[in-house]
């Protein structure tokens, strides 16, 4: 039976109809795609603050480094002030170390930034006041430094929290670095001025501050005052009156757990521009520099002698004093850094390591103890597992540990 041409559909309409079928389809699916992303975005809502993250992004420590670069380099410009002063009002420990009015000082600027920040941190720091509580003319001293010190750019000052408060909240801030450490939690460890010998006579000394979340440091970031801002430039040991901005010194390092370690000049207002850094390529272990202490005391260095003998190194040791080491062979100004124990009972303070162990491994470098193993953050205010420290290009830390472990007869 054959239609009428009455009862055929024209090809026109039949497109039409298509048309407006397909469209309608459409409009459709995006209807209930986005009734579906309404609902569970209100679900989700619900829940997330319920949700914990057990493993932080690197983006999540991006603000810990800033504040902590920041923190340091206001703190770097107090203790750059002292440098230069004849009398540093020294006094000295119970272990008969030194420390000066700089080392309170930045103590207080640093955690006072924490403070302002994070105020639900835990802080281990060298220093307490008892001694300024009794000596109220170091105390006006320091005051006197502290409340003078400020970054030159409004912003990055308020950031930081601005000035302090008074004399007695410095006091108070200075004695809040009194946490035992530990395996949980967010920790700072913070060395306001290590190298203090180096510091003292002029030498080379850093401002170190860490951050170590549930044993593990995410956070490193040291400030350098007297470092050449060209890592080729030769380092002096004691740069005495002839420091000075003009001649290219003052380095501020800092890294990020997983992010790689970048340095850049040290400033007075904002941070400048930074570079990647990393450490130098040695095809063999004869050919590296060692870098080590200038204090006898710190580490035993007829056993580095022996240990860079064994290793055929003859280049002549690079001698700096503090965490300064760390930065040097983080950016190639020297491989190899030994910290072999002077004395068989010392251990190790977590605020003397934790920053530049976190910038040398993020350069490309490996730090461990002598016996190979990595340093443990976790026991505490010391190292309390660890003996001695190696830092070395990864490709050679073995052969550097099999030497140490040769010399010392482990």
């Amino acid at each position: 039976m054959k239609l009428s041409s009455a009862h055929r559909t024209d090809p026109s309409q039949r497109s039409y109809f298509l048309r407006v079928l397909s469209r309608f389809v459409v409009c459709s699916t995006l209807i209930l795609a986005v009734s579906v992303a309404l609902k569970s975005r209100s679900r989700l809502s619900l829940l997330l603050p319920h949700l914990s993250y057990n493993q932080p992004t690197i983006m999540s420590y991006q603000q810990e480094r800033y504040i902590a670069e920041l923190a340091v380099q206001r703190a770097c410009l107090l203790t750059q002030k002292v440098f230069f002063e004849k009398a540093k009002g020294t006094i000295s420990k119970d272990d008969k170390s030194p420390v000066t009015i700089g080392d309170f000082g930045a103590q207080a600027l640093i955690i006072s930034a924490l403070r302002k920040n994070f105020p639900n941190d835990e802080i281990v720091a060298e220093e307490e006041a008892s001694t300024l509580r009794a000596d109220k003319e170091l105390s006006a001293e320091i005051w006197r430094l502290v409340k003078d010190t400020h970054l030159e750019d409004a912003e990055s000052e308020n950031i930081l929290g601005g000035p302090l408060t008074s004399e007695q909240s410095m006091l108070d801030i200075i004695d809040s670095g009194n946490s035992a450490g530990g395996p949980k939690g967010r920790i700072w460890a913070l060395d306001p001025i290590d190298g203090t010998k180096g510091f003292l006579r002029g030498g080379q000394y850093a401002v170190c501050l860490g951050l170590i979340v549930d044993g593990d440091v995410k956070v490193g970031a040291i400030g350098t005052p007297n470092l050449p801002v060209d890592g080729s430039a030769p380092i002096a040991a004691s740069t005495g009156d002839q420091h000075s901005k003009a001649a290219g010194n003052g380095v501020l390092f800092s890294a990020i757990l997983g992010a790689g370690a970048i340095s850049r000049p040290l400033a007075s207002g904002p941070l400048a521009a930074s570079k990647p850094i990393s450490m130098r390529s040695v095809a063999n272990i004869s050919d590296a520099v060692f870098c080590e202490g200038v204090e006898a005391a710190h580490s035993a260095q007829g056993d580095n002698a022996a240990v860079a003998q064994l290793l055929g190194i003859t280049a002549p040791s690079v001698r700096l004093d503090s965490q300064a080491k760390y930065c040097s062979i983080a950016r190639g100004a020297g491989d190899v850094y030994l910290r072999l124990p002077a004395k068989k009972d010392y251990q190790e303070k977590i605020w003397d390591h934790a920053a530049g162990d976190l910038i040398v491994r993020e350069a490309g470098g490996q730090v461990t103890d002598m016996h190979g193993n990595r340093l443990d953050f976790s026991k505490g205010r010391t190292l309390a597992v660890n003996k001695g420290v190696v830092a070395a290009p990864k490709a050679h830390q073995e052969q550097v540990i099999n030497a140490v472990k040769t010399v010392l007869k482990l």
